[in-house]
C-alpha cells in the first residue's frame, strides 16, 4: 500500500492528525515528509504494524501502548499495559536526581529505583553516567519483563530484581528514587483512558495513597549507607502528608520539595550526612 493509502484508512478510524503521527512514528517521518511521500510504496510489516496500532486506539489505549513505545528524556523505551507510561513530572524528577548526585557523590555509588515499572527512571540515569551501580525492584514480574526489554534494548548494565519493597534486597544505597503507586482508591479526579488502560498495582495505594511512602520511610535506613538521598514523586497533593511520615520516621535529615513546571508540588528529597547547598 501506498502511504496515501494507509492515511486514508486511518482517517477512517482516528483523527486525521493522529493518524499522521502514528504513521509517522512508525516510519520515522515527520508529517511534512510523510506529505513528500504520499505515493511510496510502505513494507506489508509497515502495513501490519499501523492496522494493529489503529485498533488498539479505536479500543481506547493509549497511543504510546499502540506505537509499543515512548520517549522519556530523550529516550525511547517499549511501553506496553505491562507497566504505566512515563510521565513528563518523572523527567524532572530524574533531572533532579541526576543533578543532586553529580553534586554530592561521587560516580561509584549505588542506586536503587524502586518501583521501577518499565525501568525508565533508572535506566535514564545509568545512560546519564555509566560509572552508577543500579538496581532495578519491581514487586510486578510482568513490569520487570517490560524493564528487561528496554535494558537489553538500549545496552545498559543494570540489576533486575523482583520484590515487594525491600524483602528481596540484601544491599545498602546512597540514592533510593521511586515514583510509586500514590493515587487514592477513591480519586475522582484519574483520567478514563489511565483508568482503563494502566495497570491498577502501579497507581493505587491504600491510607489516602501514602500507604507506599510510609512503608519506605519506616525501614529505608536499613538499605541506605550513612550519607544517602531519597527522591520521592509525589501526588500534588500530598506534600505535607509525605513530610509528616519523613519526621516520623526519620531523623536529622533536610529535605528540599519541588514543584513540577506546572507549579504543583510533585518532587521530595530527603538527604542524611549531607551538607545540601541550594
Amino acid at each position: 500500500m501506498r502511504i496515501e493509502e494507509l492515511l486514508c484508512l486511518g482517517n477512517q478510524s482516528v483523527h486525521k492528525d493522529t493518524s499522521k503521527l502514528l504513521l509517522g512514528t512508525i516510519l520515522n517521518l515527520n508529517p511534512l515528509e510523510l506529505n513528500l511521500h504520499l505515493n511510496d510504496v510502505v513494507e506489508s510489516h509497515v502495513v501490519t504494524k499501523f492496522k494493529e496500532a489503529l485498533k488498539c486506539l479505536e479500543n481506547g489505549e493509549p497511543l504510546q501502548y499502540a506505537l509499543k513505545h515512548t520517549n522519556f528524556y530523550g529516550i525511547e523505551f517499549y511501553v506496553d499495559p505491562r507497566v504505566l507510561i512515563p510521565r513528563f513530572e518523572t523527567e524532572e524528577l530524574v533531572y533532579n536526581t541526576n543533578n543532586y548526585i553529580k553534586k554530592y557523590f561521587n560516580d561509584n555509588i549505588k542506586v536503587l529505583d524502586l518501583c521501577c515499572g518499565s525501568g525508565a527512571i533508572g535506566l535514564t540515569l545509568k545512560s546519564l553516567n555509566n560509572n552508577l551501580d543500579i538496581t532495578l525492584s519491581d514487586i510486578s514480574a510482568s513490569a520487570l519483563e517490560v524493564a528487561k526489554i528496554n535494558k537489553e534494548k538500549l545496552g545498559l548494565d543494570v540489576k533486575i530484581i523482583e520484590s515487594d519493597l525491600f524483602t528481596k534486597l540484601k544491599d545498602k544505597y546512597n540514592v533510593i528514587v521511586c515514583n510509586p503507586p500514590y493515587i487514592d482508591y477513591n480519586d475522582k479526579e484519574i483520567e478514563e483512558i489511565v483508568l482503563n488502560n494502566e495497570p491498577h498495582l502501579a497507581l493505587f495505594a491504600k491510607n489516602d495513597g501514602l500507604e507506599f511512602y510510609e512503608r519506605i520511610l519506616s525501614i529505608c535506613e536499613e538499605y541506605l549507607e550513612t550519607e544517602y538521598l531519597i527522591a520521592f514523586e509525589i501526588g500534588y497533593q500530598q506534600k505535607y502528608k509525605v513530610l509528616e511520615l519523613m519526621n516520623k520516621y526519620l531523623k536529622e535529615v533536610e529535605v528540599i520539595t519541588k514543584k513540577d513546571m506546572a507549579g504543583l508540588d510533585r518532587m521530595v528529597y530527603i538527604f542524611k550526612n549531607i551538607k545540601v547547598i541550594e
